[in-house]
Order: C-alpha cells, then sequence, then structure tokens
C-alpha cells in the first residue's frame, strides 16, 4: 500500500477526499491521508490563507512520514501568487520543495486547482437541487448558463466578482462551502468531475498510478 499525504486548505477540501476520492485511490491500493494546513500558531486552516513558504515549511516535513506528498489548494485566493499561472506556481512550490529536502523531493508532486474549489462543482449545477436552499430552477438554469460559456468549469474565473465561488454565492447568498461543498460533489460524483475538468481528471489519474 502507498501511503499518500494530501495537503488542503481548508476542511471542505478535507471532507472532499473523504467522500468523493477515498473509496477510489483505495481501489488503487493508495492509503489517503488529507493533512490541514496549519497556521505558524498551530492553529488549524480555515481556508484562504495559503503562501508557497507555508505549503513547501509543510511539504518538507510531510514527506519525512509518507511516501508520497501532494496538495489541493484554490489558485484564486493564492497569497503571494503574483502574476503566476496555476502551472509556473506549482513549479516554484515543488522547486523549493525539492531544494529543501534534496533527492526525496521527487515524492512531491504539489497540485493547485484552477481556479478554485467550487469551479469543480458547476460540473453539474444540478446537483445543487436539494441541498442548498435557494436553489430554485431558474438560478439552476443560470449557473448550468455560466458552464455552457467556457470549455470547462476550471476555465471560470473572470474576476474577483465572477470567480466560481462568487457566481454560486451570488446565485444562492444561503450556500455555505463547508456545509454544503462536500454533499454537492458526493451528489456530483468523481466520474463527473473527471469528465469535466480535464486538469483534476489528470491529477487523480496520476496519482491512481503511482504503484
Amino acid at each position: 500500500m502507498i501511503r499518500l499525504a494530501v495537503l488542503v486548505e481548508g476542511q471542505t477540501e478535507e471532507e472532499f477526499f473523504n467522500v468523493v476520492l477515498n473509496e477510489q485511490l483505495q481501489r488503487s491500493r493508495i492509503i489517503v491521508q488529507p493533512v490541514l494546513l496549519r497556521s505558524s500558531k498551530g492553529e488549524r486552516s480555515r481556508g484562504g490563507n495559503v503562501t508557497v513558504s507555508r505549503l513547501v515549511d509543510h511539504m518538507a516535513i510531510l514527506v519525512n512520514s509518507f511516501d508520497w506528498v501532494t496538495s489541493l489548494d484554490d489558485f484564486y485566493g493564492f497569497r503571494d501568487k503574483g502574476p503566476s499561472s496555476v502551472e509556473q506556481l506549482i513549479d516554484l512550490v515543488r522547486s523549493r520543495v525539492v531544494k529543501r529536502v534534496g533527492k526525496r523531493g521527487h515524492r512531491v508532486v504539489p497540485y493547485v486547482q484552477k481556479h478554485e474549489f467550487e469551479s469543480l462543482l458547476l460540473s453539474d449545477a444540478n446537483a445543487f437541487s436539494s441541498i442548498v436552499p435557494g436553489a430554485f430552477p431558474d438560478v439552476i438554469n443560470g449557473l448550468s448558463q455560466v458552464r455552457s460559456e467556457f470549455e470547462t468549469p476550471e476555465d471560470i474565473n473572470d474576476s474577483k466578482v465572477t470567480s466560481p465561488s462568487k457566481r454560486i454565492f451570488g446565485a444562492m447568498p444561503e450556500y455555505k462551502k463547508r456545509v454544503h461543498g462536500p454533499l454537492i460533489a458526493e451528489k456530483t460524483g468523481l466520474n463527473k468531475f473527471r469528465a469535466e475538468c480535464p486538469r483534476f481528471d489528470g491529477w487523480v489519474k496520476n496519482r491512481e498510478e503511482l504503484n
């Protein structure tokens, strides 16, 4: 069995692994352990406070206890991404981890979701029905229309007011990421996510092939 640590920024992503990804990876003989980012004071992260140095520090420690280390964090809220693209940011984290831990660095494969967790949820707007109060048919149709305007859900991110999460909050103010996110993800299902989101699918596939 392969022991895989997945560094996540919040409890929503932690629960996402437990309800959507864990069973699938276990079929590939991979034991997944989501690990929450912690603050400098050792507190559990509430999300939205991800930096390159924090990821590097945590990954450099985790590689001592796991066979492989990866991450699932939002590009949208990355505090020090600057003008970097999502792929450039991943390369930066990887290079700094390798510099820190040497040869063991090949077992660290950072991943940053483009653009945020809610990108995945927009793979199927119908999954919001019966889960989020206010998910009326016209609201669902509106989110489905948004999805149809982009090649993939992972491309939805026009600005700070039209990112995936902002679109969902705007349509359904009752949406609560930690409460509704994992439920919507479970209803949508991993197969739908993988079919709609090629970057995410590639990341899952690479994890499946660790053995």
